[in-house]
C-alpha cells in the first residue's frame, strides 16, 4: 500500500506541535490568509496537510539556508517568515 503525503492530515493540535506555536496562533495563522487549513467533512474542524506544513518549514530553512533542530528555532523563523510576508 502507497501513502501519498500529500493527503495525509493532521489535528490542529497535531500542527501546533509540529511547528511549535499554539492552537490559537494557527487559528489566526488561517484567519489571516498566511497557512490555511482545510476543514474535517464530517465535524468542520480545521485540519493541516502535512504537505503545507513542510512546505512552510522548507521555506523557512531555505531562507536561512541552514537546517533546523529545535522547536524554538522552528518557532522564532516560523513567526518571522509569516510577518516578513505582511
Amino acid at each position: 500500500m502507497v501513502i501519498h503525503m500529500a493527503n495525509l492530515f493532521i489535528t490542529i493540535k497535531q500542527a501546533s506541535k509540529i511547528l511549535g506555536v499554539s492552537p490559537l496562533t494557527l487559528r489566526n495563522w488561517d484567519n489571516n490568509g498566511k497557512l490555511k487549513a482545510h476543514r474535517h467533512p464530517m465535524n468542520n474542524y480545521r485540519v493541516y496537510k502535512i504537505e503545507d506544513l513542510e512546505t512552510v518549514i522548507r521555506d523557512i530553512e531555505a531562507g536561512t539556508g541552514r537546517r533546523i533542530s529545535t522547536k524554538k528555532e522552528i518557532k522564532k523563523l516560523i513567526v518571522k517568515h509569516l510577518r516578513d510576508d505582511e
